[in-house]
């Protein structure tokens, strides 16, 4: 018999198909770092789509129409999927579903910095769909190539569902840009709320970014912060001014030389103080997934009640 590979040569191959674009599926051999890296990537991009499932869902019950509310609720949902698709990916890789909630709800799992913030307004579920949503695109395109086989097929679903939740952001606050004077003092102030923080979206400037070189190593990232922040801004600002919005950045500037839009300093101490826990609505937020989370327990139990019974009667 051959001798079995050494780790170095596991590693190597490993490396190897991700480089011909191979994806790597559950059972293949990954490396420790891999697999950790891709539970933390995986759980906290869950943990993100279900808390924030909560800025919104607050306003489904001051929806301004039955149209606007049903699209709404349409979106709450898809959100709710859209954790459970990724919570299956991470538990591909050996994590348990119960272990990755707990630290959720005990604060020490991290998610989306922008969930932190208040929805103050009608307008704000707008610009959510049309800034906050259109940035989760930028990234999550980029995850369909990803070298974890789960994660990236995921993540076609997920892209899909958000592209039209980002055109009925768009559509939302358009509408209101071109509206009464009211609807676009309501349009203006909910973009000077949620500019700078969708920009901290995409993480931290790529030198300070802890995590990113292993990531792109192993094509689990295809893509850094820094690139995919400077295309999005190129895309977004012309189209706020489009809609006749004024930006909340005087520093501003489209570059001819680079062809790139560039703006002012972004604030990274806000930044990780809200990923740390110090955000405007940290703890709200962490509140409400607590109280679902108890709520739930009935449903829960259930569940697992008939799930025992099917068991029992199938083995008889």
């Amino acid at each position: 018999m051959p001798p079995e590979p050494t780790h170095d040569e596991r590693l190597a191959e490993f490396e190897a198909r991700i480089a011909r674009g191979e994806k790597i599926e559950p059972g293949d051999w990954m490396p420790d770092r891999y697999r950790q890296q891709l539970i933390r990537m995986i759980s906290q991009h869950a943990h993100s789509e279900i808390v924030g499932m909560l800025p919104e869902g607050a306003w489904i019950g001051h929806a301004p129409s039955l149209r606007r509310k049903l699209i709404l609720i349409a979106k709450v949902q898809d959100e709710a999927g859209h954790g459970q698709y990724l919570y299956h990916a991470a538990e591909s890789l050996g994590a348990e579903r119960q272990d990755l909630i707990d630290a959720l709800l005990s604060g020490k799992a991290k998610y989306s910095n922008i969930f932190n913030y208040p929805t103050l307004t009608w307008a704000d579920v707008g610009m959510i769909g049309w800034l906050v949503d259109g940035a989760a695109i930028k990234n999550q395109t980029m995850l369909t190539g990803a070298s974890y086989g789960p994660y990236s097929r995921a993540m076609v679903r997920i892209c899909a569902e958000e592209t039209f939740h980002y055109k009925q952001g768009k559509e939302m606050v358009s509408l209101y840009a071109q509206g009464t004077p009211r609807q676009r003092k309501m349009a203006q102030d909910a973009l000077d709320r949620w500019w700078w923080p969708s920009l901290m979206m995409f993480g931290p400037p790529d030198d300070d970014s802890p995590n990113s070189a292993v990531l792109m190593r192993w094509g689990i990232k295809l893509r850094s912060n820094d690139t995919l922040r400077q295309e999005f801004i190129d895309e977004i600002v012309p189209e706020l001014h489009a809609a006749g919005l004024r930006i909340p950045d005087t520093d501003l500037r489209y570059d001819t030389d680079s062809g790139h839009w560039r703006t002012g300093p972004i604030d990274w101490d806000e930044f990780w103080r809200v990923i740390q826990g110090g955000g405007p609505m940290n703890r709200e937020r962490l509140r409400a997934r607590r109280e679902a989370h108890d709520d739930g327990l009935w449903v829960r139990e259930a569940m697992a009640a008939y799930a025992s019974r099917l068991a029992v009667t199938s083995d008889q």
